[in-house]
């Protein structure tokens, strides 16, 4: 990474979403290496991990990704060199809340970003990410590869595999000239997310009022890795295509298959590192559908760019747990963000 990372320096990079979760973590890297970054995203709260982190460094514009004119003049005033697409919709449970706005969010939000990026001279390297929830589920042990069926069933899901459509026609039909690759992440922990109706998060704030942790679907199998994989893995692309055009495409990004693990499993890693955590299975069985099972073939990008996860599963919690701790007690998160990614870099 160190090669790839000076190739950052002094760069200007344009991320959307970029005071969201795996956007701080984005950040937090860029502005360490030297790039100059520049993020537009909805108004920061106060549990962002944006805040925390104290990203002084990276210029933020609020504004949203459903409005062309927000996105286009953002991106065109700064001209970046690098644009990275995360700004999203990204829960299940509220797409079924609001599917109106997840469509619009996620898939106006890509049209408007790629109309955007074609009208900048100065991008030399673009990425799309959306989930690993894009194909069309069949409830198999296999993991899915990046050339089947692109079919999410929730419309969150759906809206992220219309996502990727809008994103190959726009390379076929507008912006051949620039390597354009989108990634399909599995699930992703790491200090910072405070989601509704996501895992961790969900996890933390019950550790933090002594309550028993409630989880929806402890027989659930997901590949979980820690957030500091995909973004580093988003980074590496970004800076190598720009370098090889040929490398562009769609990649899958996640964990070997040892930590393709069940809900049940990750919860039971938590409460062994959040003292006195415990929890119980909801009992409910009027929820919306969400898949049992979910596995991804990664090989395609390990072998590609030679890349392998570096945490596994076990470790990936751990520096969850460590991370929202840190922040419990009033810890300079900053510092211990940076801390967190040179163990990772090791």
């Amino acid at each position: 990474m160190e090669e790839i990372f000076s190739f950052y320096k002094g760069k200007k990079v344009f991320v959307t979403g970029h005071n969201g979760f795996k956007g701080s973590w984005m950040c937090r890297i860029l502005e360490d290496v030297g790039a100059e970054v520049c993020g537009l995203s909805l108004p920061v709260t106060d549990d962002s991990p944006f805040k925390a982190m104290r990203l002084n460094r990276t210029r933020s514009i609020e504004g949203d990704v459903g409005s062309t004119k927000e996105l286009e003049d953002a991106l065109l005033s700064f001209a970046p060199e690098v644009a990275i697409h995360m700004a999203a919709q990204p829960l299940v449970l509220e797409s079924y809340k609001d599917p109106v706005r997840t469509y619009m969010t996620n898939v106006m939000g890509t049209v408007n970003f790629l109309e955007a990026v074609r009208k900048c001279e100065s991008v030399i390297s673009v990425v799309n990410v959306t989930t690993d929830k894009v194909y069309r589920n069949m409830e198999r042990s296999e993991g899915y590869a990046e050339d089947e069926v692109l079919d999410g069933h929730d419309p969150y899901s759906n809206s992220k595999s219309c996502s990727e459509l809008v994103t190959a026609s726009y390379k076929r039909s507008f912006i051949e000239n620039i390597p354009v690759s989108t990634c399909r992440a599995g699930n992703v922990i790491g200090g910072g997310d405070m989601a509704k109706d996501r895992l961790i998060p969900d996890c933390v704030r019950a550790a933090k009022r002594k309550e028993e942790i409630v989880i929806r679907n402890p027989n659930s199998v997901r590949p979980y890795q820690h957030v500091l994989e995909p973004v580093c893995a988003y980074l590496l692309l970004a800076a190598r295509q720009a370098e090889d055009p040929e490398l562009a495409g769609s990649y899958n990004i996640g964990p070997d298959e040892e930590s393709t693990v069940t809900t049940h499993r990750i919860v039971q890693l938590f409460c062994e590192n959040w003292e006195g955590a415990g929890w119980k299975a909801l009992e409910r069985t009027d929820r919306p559908h969400e898949a049992g099972i979910l596995r991804l073939n990664c090989e395609r990008f390990k072998r590609t760019f030679a890349w392998r996860p570096r945490w596994k599963i076990d470790e990936a919690v751990e520096r969850t747990v460590d991370w929202y701790l840190a922040e419990h007690d009033g810890k300079d998160m900053s510092k211990f963000t940076a801390g967190q990614i040179e163990q990772y870099l090791g």
